[in-house]
């Protein structure tokens, strides 16, 4: 019954859009198979891609952008360009802005994305890819603090190793691109569940989602996340949550969360985030 019930949802799985947007958890393969960054790329248009990249939140953003640019040249893109904005004030730039306006992809690198953020948020050029994103014409990639970026609420920062609480966690304002998820990433990695946890304790209406390295939440338009890459992808679901102690404890107090749904994926499985119906990889292949 149960594999009937998973084939019957695959048959209702729409087809994958040419665009996506793909949240990678950081140490994405750049040297053997590159699947992830492979996986951008053909979303990009393959051959006919023109990527745009942006190490805003890297201090060293010609080294990085470098990397990435010699990485998908080599794969065949028709035009790889580097946007090195450092203040804000390039972003009204009709240089930049053209160059967002005609792009297919755009890639976000790693760094800190409260300065990823600082330089970007409400400016000419993010109107520019998000409006793109939305409307199905750009695929968009972030890589470790390009992925911390993705939701409206952002861990800008925190610890680990300890019971959850509201000191482990701090928060920012993201770029809201996909406003509904709060994204950790480098997640089994550097042992980051505990924050993952506190941050959604103040933000129960909101989707966890915790990434590993080399491992990509890849988000379609019509709602379906897709894994791939090494890893693992942690989904925490607080929608049925019945209380949480956080409006009443100190910064330091241990967390009170009761009902919590969880979900850990690998690759090639899929989760719907507003239908919350998880499909397994193996189904899909059989």
């Amino acid at each position: 019954m149960q594999q009937l019930q998973a084939k019957s949802l695959e048959m209702r799985t729409p087809q994958a859009t040419k665009t996506a947007v793909l949240v990678i958890g950081g140490a994405e393969d750049k040297v053997h198979g590159r699947e992830i960054l492979r996986t951008f790329f053909g979303r990009a248009g393959a051959s006919d891609a023109y990527i745009t990249i942006i190490p805003s939140a890297s201090r060293e953003p010609s080294i990085i952008g470098g990397r990435y640019i010699r990485i998908f040249e080599e794969m065949g893109a028709n035009k790889v360009e580097l946007l090195d904005i450092r203040e804000r004030e390039q972003c009204e730039a009709t240089f930049i802005q053209a160059s967002l306006e005609a792009c297919t992809g755009v890639f976000l690198t790693g760094g800190d994305q409260l300065r990823l953020c600082g330089v970007l948020s409400d400016t000419p050029a993010m109107d520019i890819i998000r409006q793109r994103v939305r409307s199905g014409q750009l695929t968009l990639a972030g890589t470790s603090a390009g992925a911390a970026v993705m939701g409206h609420h952002m861990i800008a920062g925190g610890g680990s190793g300890e019971s959850p609480n509201r000191s482990l966690v701090d928060m920012a304002t993201g770029l809201g691109f996909i406003p509904e998820i709060i994204v950790d990433q480098h997640f089994h990695n550097r042992n980051r569940m505990v924050r993952l946890l506190s941050a959604l304790s103040a933000h129960p209406d909101r989707m966890g989602i915790g990434i590993d390295e080399d491992t990509c939440a890849m988000f379609e338009r019509d709602g379906w996340l897709q894994v791939m890459g090494k890893g693992s992808v942690t989904i925490i679901d607080p929608t049925e949550v019945t209380h949480t102690n956080e409006p009443h404890v100190g910064a330091t107090e241990p967390l009170t969360i009761h009902n919590l749904r969880l979900h850990i994926l690998s690759h090639g499985d899929r989760f719907h985030l507003y239908q919350r119906i998880v499909l397994p990889a193996a189904y899909r292949i059989s």
